[in-house]
C-alpha cells in the first residue's frame, strides 16, 4: 500500500508543478497583459485534484490518520483554482488580478500542504 500511496504523491506532485509551471512560464505575459490559462495549468489542477481525492482515500483505507480540515481548506482552494482556470481557459487574455489571484492561491495550496503538520 505504501508504493502505491508514493505514487499518487508523486503524480500530485507532478499536478503541482504543472500548474505552478504554467503560472510561471506566463509571468513576463502576465506583465505584458497578454497571460492566458494554457492547457497544462488545466490539466495539472484536474491532476491534483484527481490524485487528491485518491491520497486521501488510500490513506484511511490503509488506516493512517488524516487531517479533514487541512484536506476541507486544500480542496477548497483547488476548486476555486479550478473554476478560474476552466471558465477563462479560452479567453485570448485574462486580467492580470484574475491571473495573479490563481497563482497565489497555488503557492498557498503548497504551503498548506508543506507547513501544516
Amino acid at each position: 500500500m505504501d508504493v502505491l500511496i508514493n505514487v499518487f504523491v508523486g503524480l500530485h506532485i507532478i499536478g503541482i508543478a504543472s500548474l505552478l509551471g504554467g503560472f510561471l512560464t506566463q509571468m513576463k505575459a502576465m506583465g505584458d497583459g497578454t497571460a492566458r490559462f494554457s492547457p497544462a495549468m488545466l490539466h495539472g489542477a484536474l491532476t491534483m485534484l484527481v490524485t487528491g481525492v485518491a491520497l486521501v482515500g488510500l490513506n484511511q483505507a490503509d488506516d493512517q490518520s488524516v487531517n479533514n480540515l487541512k484536506i476541507g481548506i486544500k480542496l477548497a482552494l483547488l476548486i476555486v483554482i479550478l473554476a478560474l482556470v476552466y471558465v477563462k481557459r479560452d479567453d485570448e487574455k485574462v486580467e492580470k488580478p484574475l491571473f495573479g489571484i490563481v497563482g497565489a492561491l497555488t503557492v498557498v495550496n503548497v504551503f498548506v500542504a508543506v507547513l501544516w503538520t
